[in-house]
């Protein structure tokens, strides 16, 4: 699983999300196994700059050629970055989830919700599980 092959230290929401703390700049945005089950991502709509984000409540959404998908924030920030590439090439999130496909920065306002969130092995696991399911 890619996951764990990016290098990164990353967690990992039930939604998908991926949420990558570096300092004060978190950035967050969908797993590799996310944009799998989605399919082609044809649109973004993302926060502006400056929004804020409430852990658990939509921030934008996702469009593929088979659904789409609303963006639940895995924490609660302002958003200071946006990934303006997406606008022309929302398949990034397809090609490379895990670093030019990124969803928006946040400044964190509380870093203990972290550890809500799901290392890359029980990520893995939650994968899995829900695989089986289907």
């Amino acid at each position: 699983m890619r996951e764990r092959a990016a290098g990164l230290i990353l967690r990992f929401s039930d939604d998908h999300l991926w949420v990558r703390a570096d300092g004060e700049r978190t950035t967050i945005g969908l797993s590799e196994s996310g944009q799998r089950s989605l399919g082609g991502i044809i649109a973004a709509e993302l926060p502006e700059v400056g929004e804020e984000l409430e852990q658990g409540e939509p921030f934008g959404e996702l469009e593929s050629t088979r659904t789409v998908q609303e963006l639940i924030a895995p924490v609660t920030g302002i958003v200071s970055a946006v990934n303006v590439d997406l606008e022309g090439t929302p398949g990034l999130v397809n090609e490379d989830p895990y670093h030019d496909g990124w969803l928006v920065e946040v400044e964190l306002r509380d870093e203990k919700e972290l550890d809500d969130l799901m290392g890359a092995d029980e990520y893995e696991e939650f994968v899995e599980q829900q695989e089986q399911e289907e």
